[in-house]
């Protein structure tokens, strides 16, 4: 039977021991979504948002905040990260938010990529909300993860 990773034997929640693990290279992906009216998309087209231009605002928010997670997640390792990029594109139902994460350490980025997408799309709800006050931020899901051996 599969056991939860972050709770001992007692069910005391507990950080998980990496220091045996080997150092590799780890990249994860994720990506989420801010739906949004019609109006808003065309508000958004004609750069008229009362806060500026949502796309580079909330790209570095992911980007800060994938630095960041270990401070936001109790539990999640505090990683020297080697890349993180995200990406947000305008498409006719609302922002597509994409992350990439790399590292070379013991546990996987995974964490931190989701952490961008989710950051970045609560700063698009932010940068929006006075224009849409029915935002919706779904669909914040791992699209990859890897590991492989340092040359």
């Amino acid at each position: 039977m599969t056991r939860l990773t972050h709770v001992d034997s007692t069910g005391r929640a507990r950080m998980v021991d990496i220091g045996a693990k080997k150092l590799v290279r780890r990249t994860a992906a994720a990506e989420g979504r801010v739906l949004m009216a019609e109006n808003t998309r065309r508000v958004i087209l004609e750069a008229g948002l009362p806060k500026g231009n949502p796309f580079e605002v909330a790209r570095l928010a992911g980007i800060e905040a994938a630095k960041r997670t270990s401070g936001l997640i109790p539990l999640c390792h505090n990683i020297n990260l080697d890349f993180v990029d995200v990406d947000v594109e305008l498409d006719e139902s609302g922002f597509l938010i994409r992350s990439r994460v790399s590292c070379r350490w013991a546990t996987g980025v995974e964490m931190e990529a989701l952490t961008a997408v989710a950051v970045t799309a609560l700063t698009l709800y932010d940068m929006c909300k006075a224009v849409d006050p029915g935002l919706e931020i779904g669909r914040v899901r791992l699209l990859e993860k890897t590991k492989s051996p340092l040359p």
